[in-house]
């Protein structure tokens, strides 16, 4: 993204036009949501359960994603914008403060999916702020800003967590609902319900700024199951597309066990502290920034499924370098592993926006519906890939979800070869 934006009639237009002063109430919600929350919640369940138990409450977290609709059609119904943002906040504030003094892992769970549910309530009402408040034209420029304040967010909560787990991982969390309150009153006081009826939605172009375990971010929420998309289901899973959803879901399931035991998985089997795996995340997510646009030209020179693949085999290589190094003990091992972990999470960045503009190419129905029933997938490859994680982690300890996240990939790498190339997609 540019800093200028020039136009073909007039002047430069300064990239202060797109941001607003609520866009830091969602950077607030980035650090919590995106940056401290995959942190400090499996170190804090890790000390007293299993890996399995650390699962479960990622995944209930994770839930919330399926929750998008909903949000947006009590939005779209009452007008109540403003009050459904504040209450999200509100509810992840809850969820965080209960959390933090819980001891059983049923109630982890419980408070865990309360979080989420508010976290994916206020992420999807992000985007009606805009799209009702602006004209079309702008929706690109001005979602992409808020999505890097989303980012930004996200790279300073990992700092801070990295600092948080030194300290306590109570004290932790009640530091990030401290976080999520001071976002719901700053979201009292600069956001206002937009007046103008929802529109028809359009396919964004610019790039889903957001790290993996991220699925409840506002870019990923702008489009959402709804009676159209699920009416169309059965047709789209007997076409390419339902093969690409097949292969996000493997690629995306495996991942997600990886990252939802982050902290406690680098600790255990690379010895790795959970402060500088924090620390060592919120660079590699910082770099990982510069590399979205990029990715967005990439797509367009050399086709969706071919930058798909190749982003999709270089995480593979990845993730087969952490399970070698899980099986080797040197003294540089907690370092080799930072530098693979760090490929796992660059490769994300392109995988998104390729594998997004390939699942709008692949459709033969709307493209709103199309990115609606692939968020959705999205959604639940995190939700079943953090509880089956758990599981694996349970019965074959930490190291298995390497090979889980690998085994995922290069099924889903292997089924993408039946995918029609770019050109045939064009010439259709």
């Amino acid at each position: 993204m540019t800093l200028k934006q020039t136009s073909k009639t007039g002047p430069s237009i300064s990239w202060t036009k797109w941001i607003e002063p609520w866009y830091l109430t969602y950077a607030l919600q980035g650090a919590v949501i995106a940056g401290l929350i995959p942190i400090l919640m499996p170190i804090l369940v890790g000390r007293t359960e299993s890996a399995a138990s650390i699962g479960l409450v990622m995944a209930a977290f994770s839930l919330g994603g399926l929750t998008a609709p909903v949000w947006g059609s009590l939005a779209d119904r009452y007008r109540i914008h403003r009050w459904l943002s504040i209450g999200g906040l509100l509810l992840t504030t809850a969820g965080l403060v209960a959390f933090a003094f819980a001891k059983s892992s049923a109630l982890w769970v419980g408070l865990a999916l309360l979080a989420g549910l508010g976290a994916a309530g206020t992420a999807t009402i992000a985007n009606l702020f805009v799209v009702e408040a602006h004209p079309k034209s702008e929706w690109d420029e001005r979602i992409g800003w808020l999505q890097t304040y989303y980012g930004f967010g996200q790279v300073g909560g990992l700092l801070l967590a990295g600092f948080l787990s030194l300290i306590n991982m109570q004290v932790g969390l009640l530091f990030s609902a401290g976080l999520s309150i001071s976002a719901a009153i700053i979201g009292f006081f600069t956001l206002k319900t937009p007046q103008n009826p929802l529109p028809k939605k359009a396919v964004l172009h610019q790039p889903v700024r957001h790290g993996e375990w991220a699925m409840i971010s506002p870019q990923r929420l702008f489009h959402h199951l709804n009676p159209s998309a699920v009416k169309n289901l059965a047709a789209a899973l007997r076409s390419p597309y339902g093969i690409f959803l097949a292969v996000w879901f493997l690629s995306i399931g495996g991942s997600a066990g990886f990252f939802s035991q982050y902290p406690v998985l680098m600790q255990k089997v690379y010895s790795v502290p959970t402060h500088l795996s924090s620390l060592a995340y919120a660079i590699i997510a910082g770099l990982a920034l510069t590399l979205y646009s990029p990715a967005g030209r990439w797509t367009d020179r050399s086709g969706a499924r071919r930058v798909f693949q190749t982003a999709t085999a270089i995480r593979f290589l990845a993730y087969a370098g952490l399970a070698i190094l899980a099986f080797i003990q040197t003294g540089t091992q907690n370092w080799l592993a930072i530098l693979a972990f760090a490929f796992v999470v660059w490769a994300w960045s392109v995988i998104s926006v390729s594998g997004t503009a390939l699942a709008a190419q692949l459709s033969r129905f709307g493209e709103g519906e199309a990115l609606g029933i692939f968020n959705a997938v999205n959604a639940l490859a995190g939700v079943a890939g953090a509880f089956l994680g758990g599981w694996i982690a349970g019965q074959w300890g930490y190291g298995a979800i390497i090979g889980m996240a690998a085994a995922g990939i290069i099924i889903g790498l292997a089924l993408s070869l039946k995918l029609p190339s770019t050109k045939v997609l064009e010439k259709d």
